[in-house]
């Protein structure tokens, strides 16, 4: 895992030091609060419907258990005891004070944790795949280029005030798991006659308007990243709109000017820049990739015969391992995900407690080192196999064991109305009512695996777009309803939902989703999971099942108008 150096420290340290005094004299009242908006917005600090929000960077997902344990103490001596983990690798703690978070960003510092670029137009937190390194699947492991990036980004001076946020993500797996395609840039690793490059996505993104990003580049040798990179920020930075927040994306360019005309202006403005300074050398390569060295795996063969046995003993503990534990790339070793998504809790919250527990678990199991997840998981990336029924105990005992990870309750979902000043509707009510009503575990298994997202607004920190199931919440004549799409999907074969129809009222969702289930289950041919189902039969199918009490009630409502 990257440690800081002497930069790192000081460039992290002054920013706090500016911040407290920025505090100081907002307090003071030398800055006005629209003085004071931008500059707490660039260290992450937001105005929320009930508090300020306070966002704190995961970068490329790592994290070690000193971290996490700094992360509870913050949360439990500053907040309400808890944080939500984000789709961005982010924490957000919804309850602190502002002049606290001076004090907040000095315990950060000290494990070398920050909330740089987590909010602002610029240039955002890194993501990538939260199983990077141990990955069955990995073709190149992309934590390397993901720190350069990271660097490379953090207080980029030509990059600071974009026309809009601007997020990059990075995969180095054969499936998929960063959801590139829906970035402002997604880069894709690969390997081509013995090189190492990338395919280079632009102008994905969800939001108010979902795109589907577009490939500008099949193969960049990756020593050119960065200066590829800046020429497709430049052209952004020249050409994006400023005069309408709702257009300024960098999709939005792309759409306007064509995938052809953009790529022309991007390899036009990349002829200046390409073989200078921003070339990544192999000796910068290696120095960052030093940090990202395997731990000292055991090379004893794992006897798997106590946990085929307690497997055999105990279906919660199979159920887990069929759900929670993922391939590894060295023999005897699993990933772990602990579920933040236990019934009935704020599906990405975590409280102080969990987190100690989970760095606890870091330390005993998985050589101290922790990832987050997009869908808001905490994973260890390094158990040994053998391990793995004590890690289920804890995790069971903790509450981080609900064996969800990929079915229908294993929702993605932004805090909402509950908490956002952006939300038209609330989020977390709608995904413990659906939790409440799929809550038997052998229907869960039987249904298979199935996404469902929900979002707040057309914001989209939710992902719906992309969820088998999306749910959306819309404001309608000051209500709260919700919109219902079906088919998106992340991964190699990315694709936004369609809308089924009308909105739908709170309490009708639990309904609303049982009936989609049901289509399913009666569709289904052998083993067909729930997007082969989709895509062969088509919505028309789920469409009229939700409908047709809604039809059948606005016809007796108008016989008795004309009666």
């Amino acid at each position: 895992m990257y440690k800081y150096d002497a930069i790192d420290r000081q460039l992290v340290n002054e920013r706090v030091a500016q911040f407290r005094d920025q505090v100081r004299r907002w307090q003071s009242g030398e800055l006005t609060n629209d003085e004071f908006r931008p500059l707490r917005l660039q260290n992450g600090l937001y105005i929320q419907r009930h508090a300020p929000m306070f966002r704190i960077a995961v970068p490329y997902a790592m994290m070690n258990s000193a971290q996490l344990r700094t992360l509870a103490s913050v949360a439990r001596k500053y907040d309400r005891g808890y944080g939500h983990f984000t789709t961005r690798h982010n924490l957000q703690l919804n309850w602190p004070k502002i002049e606290d978070v001076p004090d907040i960003l000095t315990e950060l510092a000290a494990v070398e944790m920050h909330a740089i670029q987590t909010s602002g137009n610029c240039l955002r937190n890194i993501t990538t795949d939260q199983f990077a390194g141990v990955a069955a699947d990995e073709i190149i492991d992309p934590r390397p280029l993901a720190e350069i990036l990271r660097q490379w980004t953090t207080f980029h001076p030509e990059f600071a005030f974009l026309p809009r946020k601007f997020k990059i993500a990075i995969s180095g797996t054969e499936e998929d798991r960063a959801v590139t395609w829906f970035h402002d840039i997604g880069l894709q690793l690969k390997q081509e006659n013995g090189e190492t490059g990338f395919t280079v996505i632009v102008g994905g993104g969800l939001g108010r308007t979902p795109i589907r990003g577009q490939v500008v580049r099949e193969f960049l040798p990756w020593q050119h990243i960065l200066s590829y990179c800046e020429a497709i920020l430049r052209v952004y930075n020249r050409f994006g709109r400023r005069d309408n927040a709702y257009k300024a994306r960098i999709k939005i360019l792309v759409q306007a000017l064509g995938v052809e005309e953009f790529t022309r202006l991007v390899e036009a403005e990349w002829e200046h820049g390409k073989d200078g300074p921003a070339t990544i050398t192999q000796a910068e390569f290696d120095r960052v990739a030093a940090h990202f060295t395997a731990p000292a795996y055991s090379a004893e063969a794992a006897d798997d015969s106590y946990i085929a046995a307690r497997r055999d003993a105990e279906k919660p503990f199979a159920r887990w391992l069929e759900r929670n534990t993922h391939a590894h790339k060295v023999a005897g070793y699993a990933a772990v995900t602990l579920s933040l998504k236990q019934h009935g809790i704020a599906p990405g919250d975590i409280t102080s407690e969990q987190m100690e527990t989970v760095a606890d678990l870091a330390d005993r199991y998985s050589f101290g080192e922790l990832r987050i997840s997009h869908e808001q998981n905490v994973i260890l990336a390094d158990v040994r196999q053998g391990d793995l029924y004590a890690v289920w105990q804890a995790a069971r005992d903790a509450g981080l064991a609900t064996p969800n990870i990929g079915l229908l309750t294993g929702i993605i979902c932004c805090p909402g109305g509950d908490f956002c000043d952006l939300a038209n509707a609330k989020s977390i009510p709608i995904a413990n009512a659906i939790q409440a009503r799929f809550d038997d575990l052998d229907y869960l298994f039987d249904i298979g695996e199935i996404d469902l997202n929900i979002s707040g607004c057309m914001n989209a920190c939710g992902h719906h777009h992309v969820g088998h199931i999306g749910v959306l919440g819309v404001d309608k004549n000051d209500a709260e309803f919700y919109q219902v799409t079906l088919g998106g999907r992340q991964g190699n074969e990315a694709k936004l939902g369609k809308v089924i129809g009308p909105s739908f009222s709170a309490g009708e969702m639990p309904d609303v989703v049982a009936k989609i289930i049901d289509v399913y289950i009666e569709n289904r041919q052998d083993e067909e999971r729930f997007l082969d189902t989709f895509d062969r039969i088509g919505i028309d199918p789920f469409k009229n099942r939700v409908y047709e009490g809604r039809a059948h009630g606005k016809a007796k409502a108008a016989e008795k108008e004309a009666a």
